[in-house]
């Protein structure tokens, strides 16, 4: 199931229940209030006037004379003067089974047995109504019309001992009544019964309107929902089709567009920051994978010459008794010279694989000392090369062997180019190392690819070296978060600058001794 259609259900499912509970409610607060109002007119109709009337009607029929006691009775002892307003009954002429004649029906009465109710018919603009008295036997004394209202055990135990008045909910022939039983007298009981046919239809009618409204609210929660739930979801459907298309094309340039600030919103700027991170990687593990073969392809070309001639020099020497002895020496020498070639081309090319790494061994490095035994070293190779020193004392957080070697080869560098009796200017001042030659200089052309792996100049080519002494620089500059240049002043020589940030440059009172401004060779 998909994410819009599980929130189009979840709405749905969400006004649903709301739409039924809302139904149930209105439908209770309904049948409560039109129960109210039929429960408000039997009490109405149990007055104290007709209840008075009921009883003196009930003793003189119990005298023997009922039909006098009934002429005698006014209207207003027996209805209460309300009969209209409240549901009465007309008056009507009741008679026992011997008044019972003819003569009774000339003169318009209506002729009953003991058991007819005294009340008569209600009036068309009165509410039908029945009535009956019982006693504790639950035997009916008097009623209205042809209904028997039932008789309950409840009903029996108010007419014996009395109590407080009571509704129930009774059937009769098919009729739905509301009965209230109070006490009248002692061993007696009077009901009073309201027809329900009338509420029962309001209360159907009532139904089907809400079930109807139920099943549009469903429906139409539902196609809202739908609507909804696709709005709701568009941005993560640009999200999906985003991270397929990357994961179909290897596109990593894919961005989504965001118009929120809400959690979908955030989502896809993390998306986009992901993306970002995870192009910077391709591209840096892209270059990486190439200079990896670059530097394979380059070293296999600069590997290919000198073992060659090793191999040739070798297999001449296998017939060296054809040779002077003079030969094998130059040829021994040639050995010996190829060999060194070979063993520093490759302590470049572990040094260039080693830079490939995150350095993981860093520690507060005293770059100005760095410098100095640089210097040392290279004035014991070059006893003729004057090496001027301007060196600020300086610490600097990085790897002290990667360090001393791209110092080394700066050093170095600057006297493989420079003339047997000339000098050297190296200055340390603020995390910047300069280091000059006063040599011949390098070309306009040779000076964008000086710090290329392999690349040497046409100046270079005839020197020994593997051109990988500026590359190992530019490599640790940048592990250290700095960088280098190259230039030649108009007064000549090469000026190589190796840039440190992060450097801190100490005062005179915390470090001692002094570096010497002029170290001769």
């Amino acid at each position: 199931m998909t994410f819009k259609r599980r929130i189009t259900l979840v709405s749905a499912l969400a006004v649903a229940v709301a739409v039924l509970l809302a139904s149930g409610v209105t439908y209770l607060l309904t049948s409560n209030q039109l129960h109210r109002q039929i429960d408000q007119q039997l009490r109405g109709r149990a007055l104290p006037g007709p209840r008075r009337g009921i009883l003196q009607f009930l003793e003189r029929q119990r005298r023997g004379s009922p039909r006098e006691a009934l002429l005698h009775i006014p209207a207003e002892e027996l209805f209460g003067g309300r009969g209209e307003a409240r549901g009465g009954s007309l008056p009507v002429l009741v008679l026992p089974p011997s008044a019972t004649s003819k003569k009774s029906q000339k003169t318009g009465g209506t002729a009953a047995n003991p058991t007819t109710n005294p009340f008569g018919s209600p009036r068309p603009n009165q509410v039908r109504g029945y009535q009956q008295v019982v006693d504790s036997s639950g035997r009916v004394i008097l009623r209205s019309g042809d209904v028997t209202l039932p008789v309950q055990a409840s009903t029996r135990a108010l007419a014996a001992k009395g109590g407080k008045a009571f509704f129930t909910d009774a059937t009769d022939n098919g009729i739905h009544l509301r009965i209230l039983t109070e006490s009248l007298v002692k061993g007696q009981a009077i009901q009073y019964a309201q027809p329900l046919s009338g509420v029962d239809k309001l209360l159907g009618n009532l139904r089907l309107i809400l079930a109807l409204l139920d099943v549009a609210g469903v429906a139409l929660a539902a196609l809202l929902g739908r609507v909804i739930a696709g709005a709701a979801v568009a941005p993560i459907k640009r999200l999906t089709e985003a991270t397929e298309h990357v994961t179909q094309t290897r596109d990593l340039s894919r961005r989504i567009t965001t118009g929120s600030e809400d959690e979908i919103g955030r989502l896809a700027v993390s998306f986009n920051a992901m993306m970002d991170a995870l192009e910077s990687s391709m591209t840096a593990l892209d270059a990486s994978v190439h200079a990896q073969r670059q530097l394979v392809a380059d070293a296999s070309h600069e590997l290919r010459t000198p073992l060659t001639s090793v191999r040739t020099n070798i297999e001449l020497l296998q017939q060296a008794s054809q040779m002077s002895l003079l030969t094998r020496q130059r040829m021994l020498a040639d050995v010996v010279q190829q060999v060194q070639e070979l063993t520093l081309l490759i302590n470049d090319l572990i040094d260039l694989a080693r830079g490939e790494q995150s350095p993981t061994q860093s520690e507060d490095v005293r770059l100005d000392l760095l410098v100095s035994e640089a210097v040392e070293r290279a004035g014991r190779y070059s006893p003729n090369t004057v090496f001027e020193l301007d060196l600020q004392p300086s610490v600097l957080t990085g790897v002290p062997e990667r360090l001393d070697r791209a110092i080394n080869n700066l050093i170095d560098n600057a006297v493989k180019y420079s003339s047997p009796d000339g000098r050297v200017q190296v200055t340390l001042k603020g995390g910047e190392l300069t280091v000059r030659d006063h040599g011949r200089g390098v070309s306009a052309q040779d000076l964008p690819h000086i710090f290329d792996r392999f690349y040497r100049g046409a100046e270079a080519r005839g020197l020994p070296g593997s051109g990988l002494g500026l590359a190992i620089v530019r490599q640790v500059a940048e592990q250290h978060g700095g960088a280098v240049s190259v230039h030649s002043p108009p007064a000549g020589g090469t000026v190589v600058l190796m840039s440190l940030p992060a450097v801190e440059v100490l005062t005179g009172a915390e470090f001692g001794g002094q570096i010497p401004s002029r170290m001769p060779g």
